[in-house]
């Protein structure tokens, strides 16, 4: 039975004898020559080639040739004009006496490895290969999700990536400068609240960079701004604030003595903004006036600072009126009479003086 079994003999079956018969594909694969008197195989440089690029494989032809073929590891690409593979991105580029030349588009890792360009001619059968190496941009696959972690506990975040060549895997916290890794895991023992933040993952080799970033949180219990006293005359508004640092958040509780505080009693209010907490008292009469404490809460614990609201005592339009001088002792009036006396004998002399 033939090689093309019960098949029509074909063009590209013919092709196929034709270059077994030479040598050049016993098995579907080219044979070495036994000897440079015979054969002429020559191995051509690496050509390096990045993913999604096109790669252009080139084959002298010379002499007087007979056939020819461009074969990758496995199967004929090219016999001639005629092409074999079904790949889409493989196509015949030129043809001619003195070159063989094809292409092939949007590389991909699987089109890495050797490809031979099998010639016959007259005189010799002549072989060229060459390796096409196939460069991938790295990928991060497998990254830490964003986490929130109490302070002190033990964190490692991971970044895993691949390409080729391999990637460099590095490790940066945003708010602050320089790299804190150069690894795939970043360990921090006992984190403090310091360390909190958006951590940058990035893995670099010589085609390009991928980037990406997890946030770290860090849970720890409030802690409160010391209060800060208030003095305010009856009649008018009053405002006592109190700051806390919390993560997560801390909730506010106002308390007078033992009894907590509600917003509309007695006339104020209680707003929360974030970190801080404000008590107003509109309209301030003679019963707000005390000592009020602050309490920041979340789930990790508690912290508070106590504050005085106290009275300030608006000035009277007769103390207005007397002045700086106007507050004054029985002595420090008799003084004044004495000076004012002595000012007027002075000036009396000066005048007499003069005649």
């Amino acid at each position: 039975m033939g090689v093309c079994g019960y098949f029509a003999v074909s063009r590209k079956c013919l092709v196929v004898l034709s270059l077994r018969l030479l040598f050049l594909l016993p098995a579907g694969l080219p044979v070495r020559s036994q000897g440079d008197s015979q054969s002429d195989n020559k191995v051509m440089d690496n050509i390096t080639v990045r993913q999604g690029e096109t790669v252009f494989l080139r084959c002298s032809q010379g002499d007087v040739v007979t056939h020819t073929a461009w074969l990758n590891r496995s199967s004929i690409l090219y016999a001639g004009e005629d092409k074999w593979s079904v790949d889409p991105r493989v196509s015949l580029v030129v043809l001619n006496e003195e070159e063989f030349t094809i292409k092939i588009e949007n590389v991909d890792i699987s089109d890495e490895g050797q490809y031979i360009c099998a010639v016959q001619t007259r005189s010799r059968p002549r072989t060229t290969s060459v390796h096409v190496i196939v460069q991938v941009p790295p990928k991060i696959i497998n990254l830490s999700k964003d986490i929130a972690v109490n302070e002190g506990s033990n964190v490692t975040l991971m970044c895993f990536a691949n390409g080729k060549p391999e990637p460099t895997v590095t490790w940066k916290l945003l708010s602050s400068t320089g790299l804190v890794s150069e690894d795939e895991y970043l360990e921090i023992p006992s984190i403090t609240r310091q360390r909190a933040g958006i951590y940058e993952c990035t893995a670099i080799n010589e085609v390009s960079t991928d980037v990406q970033t997890v946030e770290l949180a860090v849970n720890y219990p409030p802690s409160v701004t010391e209060g800060r006293d208030v003095g305010v005359t009856l009649g008018q508004t009053g405002v006592l604030q109190c700051e806390a640092d919390a993560v997560p958040a801390a909730d506010f509780e106002w308390y007078r003595d033992d009894r907590r505080l509600f917003n509309d009693l007695d006339s104020i209010e209680i707003e929360d903004d974030g970190k801080i907490s404000t008590l107003t008292f509109y309209n301030v009469s003679e019963v707000d006036y005390g000592n009020y404490t602050c309490v920041a809460i979340n789930k990790l614990g508690s912290a508070n600072t106590s504050m005085v609201l106290y009275e300030v005592i608006e000035p009277t339009s007769s103390t207005l009126l007397q002045g700086p001088g106007a507050v004054q002792d029985g002595n420090s009036g008799t003084m004044g009479t004495h000076t004012s006396t002595c000012l007027l004998i002075i000036i009396g002399l000066q005048f007499l003086l003069k005649f």
